[in-house]
């Protein structure tokens, strides 16, 4: 996944809570070539945006270094993955931000996602009353999906 990082402004939009849903898909699958477990999250611009208004009352710019600090410290305090040895070290990679989503990138280095895994996939639903988020699991051609909203916000998966 490294060098696909490509970062853009994100300008406030008066819209942020125009659209109907809130939705949130993340991707998890192993890559071959690196023997890593690859993690890309994938949500709405406008609700970002809203979130980050909200929390700290001023705009985002996340080409900027230090807003991309402080949206990374939300984010790594709302997804997490543990097995039963205790939280497992996610790599943040980056973003990519586009007029219509925010991508992040993480990974689980030289590692495969171990059987057990209790994941906590919380992002955007403590700002948004009615956020889904959609974790697509893909493990040896076979993808499992798993809903996280805001009244279940962790999973114990098999």
């Amino acid at each position: 996944m490294t060098g696909i990082i490509v970062s853009t402004s994100l300008g406030l939009s008066p819209l942020a809570h125009a659209h109907r849903f809130h939705a949130g898909i993340t991707d998890i699958s192993m890559n071959p070539n690196t023997g890593s477990t690859e993690i890309v999250h994938t949500f709405m611009a406008h609700d970002v945006e809203a979130l980050l208004e909200n929390l700290y009352q001023r705009q985002f710019d996340l080409s900027d270094p230090e807003d991309i600090l402080v949206f990374r410290k939300y984010f790594e305090k709302q997804f997490s993955m543990n097995d039963a040895a205790g939280v497992l070290p996610l790599k943040w990679v980056g973003l990519k931000v586009d007029p219509n989503s925010v991508i992040v990138f993480q990974e689980l280095e030289q590692r495969a996602l171990p059987e057990q895994v209790s994941i906590r996939q919380a992002v955007l639903t403590d700002f948004l009353l009615d956020q889904v988020n959609t974790l697509n699991i893909t493990k040896n051609g076979t993808t499992q999906t798993h809903t996280f909203t805001r009244s279940k916000r962790e999973q114990q998966l098999p």
